[in-house]
């Protein structure tokens, strides 16, 4: 039974069958596709469309008819309203099994592949408290629930926590959150009540007016951990006063820093960051080789789950020490240094400028000499030129953005032919568009998916891709 209702509509009895892209359960009804945001397969749920479409709808759950089996409470208190973590209710043995499916799902769907059975995911050392880095935004408007909205009480809405998915305004307050070491919960909580008392005023996200904007949070696995605070307002007296009651009440800090940022969005690039306290960075260890994190820099948010995922890539890559090895979208060497010492020479190519900084730091911290990092536009710079220049490469390893390789990328690397490209992608639909159009040379050799992001529908995948015996370089 189907009805409207504020010309969106209700869909009573829907059974949710599988999960889908972005984690979302679904269903079935009247030969459309429907996508419902926290159901999960084996719900029985009565929902409301969102979205409208032709051939699908998203939409939410209104009540929970017959929970799937295995269905567990959430043990956080703000489950469904941060949008953090989208499958606190779904055991972790469920979660791996669902994005093996997603990614069995997505390369089935492209029908030029062929490949061997994926290889089982691998699994999260962590569930819980994994991330070496989180970041909070202030607002003088925090998000209202349901229940607060209902409850007409006279709320404090200062708040300082996640952004509301879809809502660039909309900031819940966290008080304890799962994905950090519990310290972050102590320090950002400090930082709230300590603001509250001195009445600093809290960011507006729609005026661009007030003093504190965000705070982000890292820590290493040594337990130490770097602070860095975002101001909208340059008050030199109060920012001196709370950096010093940070740094009085948190021995673990050893990294303390603060920027002015009155530009119109939140991220940090192109501002300058100063260090009020400690050291500037704080230095990874990720099984030999160690790693300088600063304030903006890039590096794997779970570091024990990051250091497994680089001993896939180093076991999948069949280096000689005669070998010239690529990395594109190096980000800070990481790869390129975790796979050096087995490589006559390592060249890796990154678009951010202060990744770069950071690689050629690792480089240097490590005593690794073979190794040349390039700041630049992996489609702009990577041309025949540059591999003249550089040597033409024996493996590629490939870690790009969401949105894949560029079609200049994927062309070159099918005119010079390297012997093997390592695939390392967080988002497996990308990823499997670009191996079609490698398939032309290359074959599938093995499919390792790696759960980076517990509690989440995202997937890490990395995939080993051989040159095919006729194939040569054009």
């Amino acid at each position: 039974m189907a009805k409207k209702r504020n010309k969106r509509v209700i869909i009573d009895d829907l059974l949710i069958t599988q999960i889908a892209s972005e984690g979302r359960g679904m269903g079935h009804h009247e030969g459309k596709v429907i996508f419902v945001d926290y159901a999960v397969p084996g719900d029985i749920v009565q929902v409301q469309t969102t979205i409208n479409k032709k051939d699908y709808a998203i939409a939410s759950i209104l009540k929970i008819i017959q929970p799937a089996a295995y269905r567990q409470q959430s043990i956080c208190e703000h489950f469904g309203v941060c949008g953090g973590c989208r499958w606190l209710h779904v055991p972790y043995d469920k979660q791996l099994e669902f994005k093996q499916e997603l990614v069995e799902e997505i390369f089935k769907r492209i029908g030029k592949l062929t490949y061997p059975k994926i290889n089982a995911i691998l699994g999260a050392p962590d569930v819980y408290h994994y991330r070496n880095k989180t970041e909070y935004s202030f607002t003088q408007k925090g998000w209202l629930t349901q229940d607060q909205i209902e409850s007409e009480e006279n709320i404090d809405r200062r708040a300082l926590g996640y952004h509301v998915p879809g809502r660039f305004d909309g900031i819940v307050h966290i008080n304890h959150c799962y994905l950090q070491d519990s310290l972050g919960d102590s320090i950002r909580l400090f930082i709230y009540q300590y603001a509250v008392q001195h009445q600093l005023t809290f960011y507006d996200l729609r005026n661009h007016v007030g003093f504190l904007r965000t705070l982000i949070l890292r820590n290493n696995l040594a337990g130490e951990w770097m602070v860095t605070l975002s101001f909208a307002e340059d008050h030199p007296e109060d920012i001196r006063n709370l950096l010093s009651a940070i740094k009085n009440n948190f021995n673990q800090i050893t990294s303390l820093n603060f920027v002015i940022n009155n530009k119109k969005n939140d991220t940090l690039y192109g501002l300058e960051v100063q260090n009020f306290d400690g050291n500037p960075f704080l230095i990874e260890q990720l099984g030999d080789l160690k790693f300088k994190i600063g304030p903006k820099s890039f590096f794997q948010t779970n570091s024990k789950q990051g250091k497994n995922l680089y001993d896939v890539v180093a076991r999948m890559t069949q280096i000689q020490h005669s070998d010239t090895i690529y990395d594109l979208y190096t980000g800070t060497g990481s790869i390129a240094l975790y796979v050096a010492q087995s490589a006559h020479q390592v060249i890796g190519i990154e678009t951010v400028e202060e990744a770069i900084s950071d690689a050629r730091f690792n480089m240097e911290l490590n005593g690794i000499q073979n190794t040349q990092f390039i700041s630049a536009s992996v489609e702009k710079i990577l041309d025949q030129d540059f591999i003249t220049l550089h040597g033409k490469p024996d493996i590629v390893i490939s870690d790009p953005p969401r949105m894949g390789m560029h079609q200049d990328v994927v062309d070159i690397l099918l005119q010079t032919a390297p012997r093997q490209i390592i695939y390392v992608s967080c988002n497996p639909a990308t990823q499997a568009r670009d191996l079609s159009l490698l398939a032309e040379k290359y074959e599938i050799i093995e499919i390792q998916p790696v759960d980076m992001f517990p509690n989440t529908y995202h997937i890490e995948n990395v995939v080993n891709l051989q040159l095919k015996s006729h194939s040569n370089p054009l």
